[in-house]
């Protein structure tokens, strides 16, 4: 996973919606570790307090929970606040593009199109919005301390 340090979306918020894509694909199951803090900090290259406020934020919707001095594991009913946060950012991204669109006058035909080829090239092979498969790195694999 790579934060990108220039989009209008906080840092924390990008981490946040990387997991909940990796729970909601099934890279991470009820149960499952996620990477310590100082291991996620690391590999993305941002302040270890930047992963702490991700991860209570998963923690407050439900979609994690600490076990003291065993880490941060998906929680059991960890899914549905995962798809909710995954729907919620690509509405936000659609409203976005809508705004965009709307301001330079397209029309909402045009603004459909826009979107629909969107939808169309993302589906190419070799085109994924989960950019990050791998099991063994910090940002998807399995767990470690808190």
């Amino acid at each position: 996973m790579a934060v990108n340090p220039n989009s209008h979306v906080p840092i924390y918020q990008q981490i946040i919606e990387h997991i909940c894509s990796l729970v909601v694909a099934g890279v991470y199951r009820p149960s499952d570790p996620l990477p310590s803090i100082r291991a996620m900090a690391q590999e993305l290259v941002v302040n270890p307090n930047t992963i702490q406020r991700s991860y209570q934020e998963l923690e407050r919707i439900g979609l994690i929970h600490t076990r003291k001095g065993l880490g941060v594991f998906v929680a059991d009913n960890g899914v549905s606040p995962a798809q909710g946060q995954v729907e919620a950012a690509i509405y936000d991204r659609f409203a976005d593009g809508i705004t965009i669109g709307q301001q330079t006058k397209m029309s909402g035909s045009k603004i459909q199109a826009v979107f629909r080829k969107a939808l169309t090239d993302q589906r190419r092979p070799g085109k994924s919005a989960i950019k990050s498969n791998s099991k063994n790195s910090p940002s998807t694999g399995k767990g470690g301390r808190t």
